[in-house]
């Protein structure tokens, strides 16, 4: 399914490839660990981006492994079939990409659970699954409480980027997986990441709430990103700290009305 007009990431695609944090091998080392016991899994990367997930995951799959990967950004999708030609990419919204397929032993959403419809999300995920199917959930935080760089940053976003909150991924995502799967695991990594401003400056032009802010004044931000940037910087680098996420969720619960 494609979808039409101009979506939130087209144009960023090599920006974002270039820039955006990686997730820590440890994750997934757990999540191919508990995708192990199927020999040729058939694999969903949904809201996939450029594939930054694949390339950690595809190294641990193997051989015969099949992948789709399914974004609604064409930009995102031209970037990532570069990368992975033999990974199937799809343009369009995760929802009904998986609501029309079946036989699947693993759905991965990687950094973009937030932007789905998450409860039909959830849904559909469930129902495409192999009865051994697991759907996994991965993301990279940013720790402000323990970073007063981040700490500051984010309080720079509430300030000039409209609507945004730094809790705007407040919700409990192992107990949305728990009222739609029986077995729902938990792993968290937390990491640091040492990057010249320059590149935060690169990565952060990368995010939504960035773009918004530019739209509104784009001046200001830049004028007020580099003050801070000059402000916490140390040997031109800044360091940030990254909790990282993995909810493994299997086992659907049958959520048929009774008779």
């Amino acid at each position: 399914m494609v979808a039409s007009g101009k979506q939130k990431f087209d144009g960023l695609g090599a920006d974002y490839d270039r820039y955006r944090p990686r997730y820590p091998d440890a994750l997934f080392d757990v999540l191919a660990a508990r995708l192990s016991p199927i020999e040729e899994p058939h694999v969903v990367d949904a809201g996939a981006g450029t594939g930054v997930a694949l390339e950690g995951l595809i190294p641990r799959l193997p051989a015969g492994a099949r992948i789709d990967a399914v974004d609604i950004s064409g930009d995102m999708v031209a970037r990532g079939r570069e990368k992975f030609p033999t990974v199937t990419w799809h343009v369009g919204p995760a929802e009904p990409f998986l609501e029309s397929i079946t036989g699947i032993d693993l759905v991965v959403a990687a950094q973009a659970y937030q932007w789905m419809d998450r409860p039909r999300y959830l849904s559909a995920a469930a129902d495409c699954l192999t009865p051994r199917g697991l759907v996994a959930i991965m993301q990279n935080n940013r720790d402000f409480t323990a970073n007063p760089f981040l700490n500051a940053y984010e309080s720079l976003l509430e300030k000039l980027s409209p609507g945004y909150s730094r809790s705007y991924r407040s919700f409990d995502i192992a107990a949305e997986l728990g009222e739609r799967f029986e077995t729902v695991t938990e792993h968290h990594v937390t990491w640091e990441w040492r990057l010249s401003c320059e590149d935060f400056a690169a990565m952060a032009r990368t995010s939504t709430q960035v773009q918004r802010a530019l739209a509104a004044d784009a001046d200001t931000f830049h004028r007020r990103l580099s003050e801070l940037l000059d402000a916490h910087q140390s040997d031109g680098d800044v360091v940030l700290t990254y909790t990282s996420e993995l909810f493994i969720a299997s086992d659907p619960r049958d959520m048929k009305e009774p008779a």
